[in-house]
């Protein structure tokens, strides 16, 4: 998930009024609903989400459990995105690397740049460490849910998949009774619509804006003007709709696209600053290591840098929501597991190697605005603006890359936007109906606050959707607790067949089979 900064929107006469009184509408609502969701859990001096707790505890449970299958199992998922024992005509919509570009495009983007920084400053460089940690123990989680995401998935007539947390909450919770069953399903359905249409819509709509007129001139710029941002809105929803109307197969085919260009100029560029400055590559680890464990002057002491990196990549990267496994659920294949295994390199690309990447470019570049935001976090004052870290960062070797940074922003907000509005889609559908009509329906309704997210912020709605969306971490990942013996058997004869070179061979002969040489 992309957690950054909200924007400033334009403060346009009746606009402005519009907000304030929505944001008057919600603020106690969100209020109360953030208290519980983000119910904090007080260790010494040091207050951290319950749900942060919940899901690191997950990652620590499902890992044992499983066996470390995240590091046992790296070579079997490069094998299976590649490909390697996929048949031409598998179930499912999409291809491994699709399904896994299309998860990806939902986390992967403003929270590894605007997020890492802020860690940095309230974290110190030694939260990098535990960030990392909590990456790898995200592994296990998303290797179980998307396991669960396409071992109960529903293949429709027309070819296309509903699957996730819709359909392997319901086994899970089935000995509960029928109304526990509706009612806990029904409210991670909810949830996640609210996060897509609120969250994963209007406030990446939000950000493109932001960010798109200030590389053109801010207020003096050809999108300064009050009407600038509807027609902007207009224009992105124009080209949303280009893609979200094709369905999962072409936002997969967008995603498959943009998501490793992104993070390929990304990357680069921190591996730029990096190179740079490579004299100071051994004491930058020597202080991410000495600030995981002593971490001097940081708030909180040890507990608390390392709250600050385990909540950073819980945040980030979605492992335990059951997000991921709504987009994994479309893959093709005939075995569930094998998706588990792809889906494994969601937080070790988004977490383990982008964030770490960020946090190292921060700490080596050394600019005078990290300092600044540590003291300003040790004087009781908040967090500084993460972007403003990384891109000063940046800016000490490439004075001009403030101006890239900004398009990669408005670009991964555009991927993260048409991820969810399948996430949306779905969550729909189940609460709905599955009809041409419904759908169309919602494409409408997500099109049309895409237009209202660019012109209006909605601060306490978006609020309200960021605490909606972690209370599907609670419902999910109990299912998800009640379905580990399934999984396990899953993993084990998949593994199983490997070592007997099974997979391959099966592929090979379904393909000769369904498509025969002539």
């Amino acid at each position: 998930m992309q957690s950054i900064p909200m924007a400033v929107t334009d403060d346009v006469g009746w606009l402005a009024s519009i907000e304030e009184a929505i944001d008057a509408v919600f603020r106690p609502v969100a209020e109360v609903f953030s208290t519980i969701v983000f119910f904090p859990i007080t260790i010494g001096d040091v207050s951290f989400p319950a749900v942060v707790a919940w899901l690191i505890a997950a990652g620590v449970i499902i890992s044992i459990y499983l066996g470390l299958i995240q590091f046992r199992g790296l070579k079997v998922s490069y094998e299976v995105v590649r490909g390697r024992y996929s048949a031409h005509h598998d179930p499912g919509e999409v291809p491994h690397f699709h399904a896994l570009t299309s998860a990806l495009s939902g986390t992967v983007g403003l929270g590894n740049i605007a997020g890492v920084g802020a860690a940095m400053a309230l974290g110190g460089p030694g939260a990098t460490f535990w960030m990392i940690l909590a990456g790898l123990l995200g592994m296990a989680s998303k290797f179980a849910e998307c396991t669960l995401g396409v071992k109960y998935r529903q293949i429709h007539e027309d070819g296309t998949v509903t699957g996730g947390p819709f359909k392997y909450l319901p086994v899970a919770f089935h000995k509960f009774g029928k109304w526990p069953v509706k009612i806990l399903t029904g409210i991670f359905a909810v949830s996640i619509l609210i996060f897509a249409v609120a969250g994963g819509n209007m406030f990446q709509a939000n950000q493109t804006f932001a960010q798109m007129r200030n590389v053109t001139g801010g207020d003096e710029g050809f999108l300064g003007s009050a009407g600038a941002a509807l027609i902007f809105g207009l224009i992105l929803a124009a080209l949303v709709a280009a893609v979200i109307l094709g369905g999962m197969k072409s936002i997969g085919a967008t995603t498959s696209k943009l998501v490793p260009a992104m993070a390929a100029v990304y990357v680069l560029a921190c591996l730029f600053v990096i190179f740079v400055n490579i004299g100071q590559v051994p004491a930058a680890f020597n202080a991410i290591i000495t600030g995981a464990f002593n971490p001097s002057g940081m708030a909180g002491g040890l507990v608390g840098v390392m709250i600050v990196g385990f909540q950073r990549a819980a945040f980030s990267n979605e492992a335990g929501l059951g997000s991921a496994a709504i987009a994994h659920s479309t893959v093709k294949t005939r075995r569930p597991v094998s998706e588990g295994f792809v889906a494994m390199f969601e937080p070790l690309v988004d977490t383990v190697i982008i964030c770490t990447m960020t946090a190292l470019a921060i700490v080596i570049a050394g600019a005078p605005s990290l300092q600044a935001g540590i003291d300003q976090v040790q004087a009781g004052e908040g967090a500084p603006d993460g972007v403003i870290l990384t891109s000063d960062a940046f800016a000490t070797v490439l004075p001009w890359f403030p101006v890239v940074l900004a398009v990669a922003v408005a670009l991964f907000a555009f991927s993260t936007l048409i991820t969810w509005s399948y996430y949306g889609l779905k969550a729909w559908e189940y609460l709905f109906g599955r009809s041409k009509a419904s759908e169309i329906s919602y494409k409408f309704v997500f099109l049309f606050f895409t237009v209202v997210g660019t012109v209006l912020t909605f601060g306490q709605v978006l609020n309200f959707a960021d605490a909606a969306l972690f209370i599907c971490a609670f419902i999910n990942l109990l299912g998800v607790y009640m379905l580990l013996p399934v999984i396990k058997r899953e993993m084990k004869a998949y593994l199983a067949e490997r070592k007997r070179g099974d997979l391959h061979k099966l592929g090979a002969e379904i393909d000769e089979v369904e498509s025969p040489r002539s």
